[in-house]
Parts: structure tokens; C-alpha cells; sequence
């Protein structure tokens, strides 16, 4: 688990920033970014959903950056969970997920704004309405789609069920839902669709 930490020394008129990320370097790196343009000062950062609310309710910033992918809630849920508790904080998502897909379950669910962490930092925030193509996968909620990415990286259910915190009988629900959804026909057939899916965006 990820100690929250605050940073001294922010400048007086800065705009202060909460990151929530589950890798410590990229903090450190988004960080020294973020305070060398001294418009933006990171006032706080955490690793996981939970510390994520802690913090943002203790230090009450004007801006939190966001990654989809957190042990435990994902980002998905922490967005929600902080537009119901803090419905005029911006929220920015930082990820390395695909912007096709997750940007729009993001805007959804309350971001502000989507950056893919390989592209350059946007400085403008997105629309928070945002359409998307429909397709077979679009159909899944957000845990069904974190499973079905964690089936196609060839993880197995107990795996699974160990990084999202959850029971091995969940995940079976889930894969099973996700079985239906996609109108597949077994257990091997979704961990088929999963792995192609994945190839196709380039995972």
C-alpha cells in the first residue's frame, strides 16, 4: 500500500494537484513536470481508491489526475465515488489504457478529461459529454471489461480474482455475463475473444 504523502512548498497562487497513481516513479516524474511550470503544484498523492478519497477530502485540491488502473476500485469507480462527493473538483484521467474505449466509460462516469500517458500532457480539458461506437465490448460494464483485459494477458480466475479483490466466484459470474454478452459459447471462447481483443488495440 502506497503512503499518501502532501509536498511543502507550493507556490502561493499555484493551482494545487492531488495524483492518484499506483506506480511511485511515474508520481515523481508527473510531479516534477507538473512543478516546473508553476501554474500547478501537487499538494498530495496516493496509491489506491481509498487513500485517493482520503486525501482528496483532507486537502481539498483543485484538480485530481487519475489512473484507470488502481488495486482494489478501479479508476473508473473512484471517479464516481469523487463526482458524487466533490461534484465541482475536475477530474483529469492519466492512463495507458486505449483512448476509444475508456475514454468514454471515463467522461461517463464524471472525468473532465482523458490523456493518454504516452502522449503529450493536454492542457485543456475534454467535454465531459462524450459519444462513442457501440460495439460488442461496449456492452460489458467496467469490472467485466478490467476482467476480460486480465483474461486476455492469460491471467487464470484465481489470479484475477487476487488483483481485483474479489472472490474466484465473482470472477466466474463475471466471465460468465461476459460469455452472454458477447454471445460466446465457453469459457475457452472468451479467453479466445480476450486475447485477439487485446492484440487488435495492442496491448
Amino acid at each position: 500500500m502506497t503512503r499518501s504523502a502532501t509536498t511543502p512548498a507550493e507556490p502561493p497562487e499555484a493551482k494545487r494537484i492531488v495524483i492518484v497513481d499506483d506506480h511511485p516513479l511515474f508520481r515523481k516524474g508527473l510531479q516534477e513536470m507538473i512543478h516546473s511550470d508553476g501554474t500547478f503544484a501537487v499538494c498530495g498523492e496516493a496509491g489506491n481508491a481509498a487513500e485517493a478519497m482520503e486525501i482528496i477530502r483532507k486537502l481539498n485540491p483543485d484538480l485530481a489526475i487519475v489512473d484507470l488502473s488502481l488495486p482494489g476500485a478501479n479508476g473508473i469507480e473512484l471517479i464516481k465515488n469523487i463526482r458524487a462527493e466533490f461534484p465541482r473538483l475536475p477530474i483529469l484521467v492519466l492512463s495507458m489504457h486505449d483512448e476509444s474505449l475508456y475514454a468514454v466509460r471515463a467522461l461517463r462516469a464524471g472525468a473532465d478529461g482523458y490523456v493518454m500517458k504516452h502522449e503529450a500532457m493536454i492542457t485543456q480539458f475534454a467535454h465531459r459529454q462524450a459519444e462513442g461506437q457501440a460495439d460488442a465490448v461496449e456492452r460489458l460494464s467496467d469490472r467485466e471489461l478490467e476482467v476480460l483485459e486480465l483474461i486476455g494477458k492469460g491471467k487464470e480466475v484465481r489470479e484475477i480474482a487476487k488483483l481485483l479483490h474479489l472472490s474466484p466466484k465473482t470472477v466466474e459470474t463475471h466471465r460468465a455475463h461476459i460469455k452472454d454478452k458477447l454471445d460466446l459459447k465457453n469459457s475457452r471462447e472468451v479467453a479466445r475473444f480476450a486475447l485477439q481483443w487485446l492484440s487488435a488495440r495492442g496491448a
